[in-house]
């Protein structure tokens, strides 16, 4: 009896061995990658300094992984290193300029989504090709916690992580058959009103005499810059999905 069970799980075994197998076969012929660098520069929309909307007064580099898992959306992962600050001084707003607040902080951010395109964007054609695309997703962002100190100047006090929803618009062409050009601008809407330390949370939440400007608004920030990619992978078989 033993023997007989022990026979039947073999050949079960072996037939989810190798339906598996199938599986992970048909779906590695089906993949195209994209792996690259991303490079630009950042801003903050909030209630300390220039009150344009895409303003980059700080580097931001990183790396950008995409799945393209058909020829008109990807699934794309980022991971993105800038400084976040703003300076009152660089305003036109005259009461931000008299007030004269600046901050600066480190700043990474992950993010993964899906980036649609609005033309067929089609790798192995052997043609050139050019597409707007947008992309969005969810975010995390690891930034400085800033404050009003002693002297009336905001200064870093803590660490915090917030969640954020992209935004994002650009044009991609390919240069060769493995490079790819990318331009894009993303707004980030982010879940606190503390990237620029107008609005204090953890352990001076509770500070009211440290908060100012518009506190019903969240902040925003932005990242604007070029990807430059490299493509890898078999030939897709795409599915309807």
């Amino acid at each position: 009896m033993r023997i007989v069970i022990f026979a039947r799980f073999k050949k079960s075994m072996r037939f989810v061995l190798a339906f598996l197998f199938c599986i992970v076969f048909a779906f590695a012929k089906a993949q195209t990658y994209e792996l690259g660098v991303w490079a630009g520069g950042s801003n903050v929309i909030g209630d300390v300094g220039s009150t344009n909307y895409v303003s980059p007064n700080a580097l931001a580099v990183g790396g950008i992984f995409k799945w393209n898992r058909s020829s008109r959306h990807s699934f794309r992962a980022t991971l993105i290193y800038s400084q976040l600050s703003g300076d009152d001084a660089k305003s036109d707003d005259r009461s931000r300029e008299l007030r004269g607040l600046s901050y600066e902080y480190n700043a990474l951010e992950a993010s993964v989504g899906i980036e649609y395109t609005f033309w067929d964007w089609e790798l192995y054609s052997g043609q050139q090709q050019i597409t707007p695309y947008m992309y969005s997703g969810i975010t995390a962002l690891r930034h400085g916690s800033e404050a009003l100190n002693n002297n009336g100047e905001l200064e870093e006090y803590d660490k915090d992580i917030t969640f954020a929803i992209p935004f994002v618009l650009g044009v991609k062409s390919n240069l060769t058959q493995h490079l790819i050009l990318g331009a894009e601008i993303g707004a980030r809407f982010s879940f606190t009103d503390n990237l620029d330390g107008s609005n204090p949370t953890g352990e001076l939440e509770d500070r009211e005499d440290l908060k100012f400007g518009n506190k019903s608004n969240k902040d925003w920030y932005v990242f604007s810059g070029i990807t430059l990619t490299y493509t890898f992978g078999r030939k897709p078989c795409y599915c309807n999905f």
